[in-house]
């Protein structure tokens, strides 16, 4: 028996509204500097999670497709940005690794015909170049002693929130279809799938509360 959590869900929806609010709140200290974006990336996420039907429904656009073909490379796209050429400073990196995961989307089109086929190819192969930069991005913050600072290094609240999230439930999607056929293991990895992503929004809000910016 799946268990679906939707009290947990709710919450998700509530943290991903404070989270934005408050990146608004503080939009003119960051309007001059590419962490505007991360603002504008919030909004666009909250009014997908709660106008997304009536969305997809005026442009005629099944919901799967949509997380599938454009809601999914958005994320990964924007978390390569902003890792990659912001914050690491390496712009070549950036499009190599976008170049990899938009090439993932090749061999499913040409060789399998079932969606689910995406989520576990696109999102393994996306959280592992993600999980590269989270690397780099550690890496960084010890070399330059930001961490010694980090209750008010922005990157190290989005770094541990991407960490808990995307990382940590890549088993969830990498195998999705073979844990479908254990319901007991698909319950823990849905709830910790839940329950991370709360922090994750936890650690964005805090980013903009707590974090320093820096052009």
């Amino acid at each position: 028996m799946y268990v679906y959590h939707p009290d947990i869900s709710k919450l998700l929806l509530w943290l991903e509204f404070l989270s934005t609010i408050v990146a608004l709140l503080y939009y003119n200290r960051v309007k001059h500097t590419y962490w505007k974006w991360f603002v504008y990336y919030l909004l666009f996420i909250l009014l997908i999670e709660m106008f997304g039907e009536s969305i997809f429904k005026a442009f005629s656009i099944e919901k799967k497709y949509y997380f599938a073909y454009i809601g999914i490379p958005i994320e990964y796209l924007f978390f390569y940005w902003l890792y990659a050429v912001n914050s690491i400073k390496n712009r070549k990196l950036f499009w190599i690794f976008s170049s990899i995961f938009l090439l993932s989307f090749i061999p499913i089109e040409l060789y399998f015909s079932k969606l689910n086929i995406v989520y576990s190819l696109n999102i393994t192969i996306g959280t592992l170049l993600l999980m590269i930069l989270v690397l780099l991005e550690f890496n960084k913050q010890i070399k330059n002693d930001n961490i010694i600072e980090f209750k008010t290094n922005k990157m190290f609240y989005i770094n541990t929130g991407v960490m808990l999230f995307y990382i940590g439930t890549l088993p969830f999607f990498g195998l999705y279809n073979l844990l479908l056929q254990e319901p007991s293991i698909w319950n823990i990895y849905y709830t910790y799938f839940l329950v991370s992503n709360c922090v994750m929004y936890l650690l964005f809000t805090l980013s903009f509360i707590c974090g320093k910016v820096k052009s």
